[in-house]
């Protein structure tokens, strides 16, 4: 199993990050390279408490689908998307927001993303090749749009 982990600080209340997080319609925007958009389930709007929502997008030259479903929801803390089908043989997303202990104005989003490849040993060189970067790129990406909208007037465009 793989783990990334990422800290991102917002200058914004923390429930704004929290919902950003949860928006389709921003996930949407943050991943316009690889063209992916909600195919089923839930398809816009604020994900909730044992929602689910497919996802279709290109990667790696090849169209997947994974559809993951939030499993766990503590506003404006916590919450856990987990698939509940797709590519890999596991994946879990943590995503935790608190404010900044010597600053309440910032909110310091942690995400915490572990996967597991499929295809045993094949999967484990894909991972260590180009799957990790390729995620953690993807997160990276995401949450630049989620500071950029969080801190702007744009937010109002997803809430």
């Amino acid at each position: 199993m793989s783990t990334i982990q990422l800290f991102t600080e917002i200058r914004a209340p923390l429930e704004r990050c929290f919902d950003l997080s949860r928006s389709i319609d921003l996930h949407v925007a943050s991943t316009a390279a690889t063209k992916e958009r909600a195919v089923g389930g839930k398809t816009r709007g604020l994900l909730d408490l044992g929602e689910e929502v497919t996802w279709r997008a290109r990667h790696f030259g090849f169209t997947h689908e994974l559809t993951s479903r939030i499993t766990e929801l503590t506003r404006p803390s916590h919450f856990r998307d987990e698939m509940a089908r797709g590519i890999f043989r596991s994946m879990v997303h943590d995503h935790e927001f608190e404010s900044r202990a010597d600053d309440a104005s910032v909110t310091v989003m942690k995400d915490t993303f572990a996967f597991t490849c499929p295809l045993g040993p094949l999967g484990v060189l894909a991972d260590r090749i180009a799957v990790r970067a390729h995620l953690e790129g993807l997160l990276l990406a995401r949450n630049r749009v989620i500071k950029e909208a969080a801190e702007t007037g744009a937010w109002a465009l997803y809430l």
